[in-house]
């Protein structure tokens, strides 16, 4: 399979970089190819506004969801939204690797969901959920917290990432992977967590349209 790895971290040296390092090691060694948009480095723009569409319908008003819907139909876009759906098109399995701040997801991640998945080519006109744009792919959030963090506590935070967001537009949604207060952990103990995080990125074997037979799924409650 193909994996497009979202990495949004601002530090090359962090943990969230090794836990995407890994990823790639791991897949690669599988035989699956892999891609990363590293946000910090490519110093993506978050803020969304006039610059995203080279031609705007109506210049003295923005209404930015109609503007995605006529950018997507004439794929009239700025390069930086249409490189990144390029990378969204080609995937089977879309990693978001990121830390946990303010219990959400850093701005710049942020930016990146307002800017990339648009109008007309993530949903709109019903196209939902089930019907979403990036139905048939999936997606899993892969997160560091400051501190240690049950499952349910990760799971009340990163409800609405999973279902408002991922699931929103298609994605058949994994359960995250949740690494707890890495900066307070020992070298070992840092180690034995990225050893869990290939060991869980091994068992994704399965077929993205099989999923729900041979794959455990996260669902919204």
């Amino acid at each position: 399979m193909h994996v497009f790895i979202v990495h949004t971290h601002p530090e090359p040296q962090s943990f969230n970089a090794a836990m995407t390092r890994r990823a790639v090691e791991t897949l690669e060694a599988m035989g699956h190819t892999a891609e990363v948009s590293d946000l910090y480095a490519m110093q993506f723009n978050p803020v969304a506004g006039w610059h995203d569409f080279p031609a705007v319908t109506q210049p003295r008003f923005l209404q930015y969801q109609r503007e995605q819907k006529e950018a997507f139909e004439h794929r009239s876009h700025t390069p930086e939204i249409i490189l990144e759906q390029e990378k969204l098109a080609r995937a089977d399995l879309v990693i978001f690797q990121f830390p946990i701040w303010w219990r959400s997801s850093p701005a710049m991640l942020k930016g990146w969901f307002d800017r990339v998945l648009s109008v007309g080519f993530a949903y709109g006109s019903g196209r939902v959920y089930g019907t979403g744009g990036l139905q048939g792919k999936r997606a899993l959030l892969s997160v560091t917290f400051g501190g240690p963090t049950s499952a349910p506590e990760a799971s009340e935070v990163l409800h609405q990432l999973q279902d408002g967001v991922l699931a929103f537009v298609g994605f058949e949604v994994l359960p995250p992977f949740v690494v707890g207060g890495p900066r307070q952990l020992t070298e070992n103990a840092r180690r034995a967590e990225l050893q869990r995080y290939g060991q869980f990125l091994a068992g994704l074997t399965c077929e993205p349209m099989r999923m729900q037979t041979s794959c455990d799924v996260w669902r919204p409650s």
